[in-house]
């Protein structure tokens, strides 16, 4: 009978923070909207690109600007359809899950912890994605769509501002330091990120982008 005394109190704990329910400022709100529009506007480009060019072999996208800016060579190569379709199709409904995420945010919306860890997951997953096709578009394709670039900057800063809201918030444990350091300078974090990879573009094109 002891046991169960003791156990009752944890059992109770654990369930109020299953309901522990979070919402988020307008400034994440609206950060959710505005990179899942990017995502989704660039996702959108890009599969009506992609068709046009399953009818049209000789189709030259928009993007297709000179031999290092060419979303056609992207199209075309095995990565651009990792699960069997083209990649953007993912996009389609990733981005557009975003973008109704912030929408519910800024209508006052408060989401359960498994929802934002949920949404922080998939945020983890969509930089991991976007990390692997950087690699392959830079160092096995050799070339770059700008609606891409698009996607991946948009992924980006999502992926760090969500982490920061659930480590600010609670939702994942973090030191103190770590917290008040997000809680003025997240910004640094998507900043130094996409720095990191606007250099690696720049040194791996070096002679193509000084001659």
């Amino acid at each position: 009978m002891t046991r169960v005394k003791d156990e009752a109190p944890l059992a109770r704990t654990e369930d109020r923070e299953r309901d522990i329910t979070v919402g988020a400022g307008r400034p994440l709100a609206w950060l959710l909207v505005i990179t899942g529009a990017v995502g989704l506007l660039a996702a959108w480009v890009i599969t009506l690109d992609k068709f046009r060019l399953l009818e049209d072999p000789a189709f030259t996208p928009g993007c297709s600007l000179n031999p290092v800016v060419s979303c056609g060579n992207i199209m075309k190569s095995e990565q651009a359809s990792v699960f069997g379709f083209p990649n953007p199709m993912l996009g389609l409904v990733t981005y557009g899950m975003v973008i109704a995420i912030g929408a519910a945010l800024l209508s006052g919306a408060r989401l359960r912890r498994w929802y934002w860890l949920g949404l922080n997951a998939g945020t983890l997953f969509g930089v991991g994605f976007c990390t692997w096709l950087m690699h392959q578009s830079l160092y096995e394709i050799g070339s770059l769509c700008l609606w891409c670039c698009s996607a991946w900057a948009a992924t980006i800063v999502m992926f760090w501002y969500v982490t920061s809201h659930t480590l600010r918030k609670g939702l994942l444990p973090a030191p103190r330091a770590v917290r008040g350091f997000l809680d003025e300078f997240t910004w640094v974090l998507p900043a130094l990120h996409i720095g990191i990879i606007g250099m690696l573009i720049l040194t791996r094109w070096w002679t193509f982008w000084t001659s």
